[in-house]
């Protein structure tokens, strides 16, 4: 059974910042892609960050963490990590864990950002 577990989702103010963090347990299987949602309340989930495994590109950032924004992640631990610098209000967000594999997608349980003005 796959399990993502995530840790790092906080309350700070604005300017501040967060490192998000996801570990994957289980038999996942061939990943090709890890990555970070996210969900505000009233609007739909969103990527925010995703490396691929595969294919050497670089990786994709939201236009709106572009500059902010960095993902990271250990293959050998199969965790995947986002450093969010410069946080604002409008990133106020649940943040969810994502990671694809040849035959499957599997998603964290979420975990509250929050960025007070």
């Amino acid at each position: 059974q796959v399990q993502l577990v995530e840790s790092g989702g906080d309350l700070v103010q604005a300017g501040g910042s967060l490192r998000l963090s996801c570990a994957a347990s289980g038999s996942i299987g061939s990943v090709i892609a890890m990555g970070w949602y996210r969900q505000a309340p009233g609007k739909q989930r969103e990527l925010v960050a995703q490396i691929t495994i595969f294919g050497g590109g670089s990786p994709y950032y939201a236009d709106s963490v572009k500059g902010r924004f960095t993902i990271s992640r250990d293959t050998a631990k199969n965790t995947v990590d986002l450093q969010m610098n410069t946080l604002k209000p409008e990133d106020t967000a649940v943040y969810y864990c994502n990671v694809r594999t040849v035959a499957s997608m599997y998603w964290g349980q979420g975990t509250q950002v929050t960025v007070s003005s």
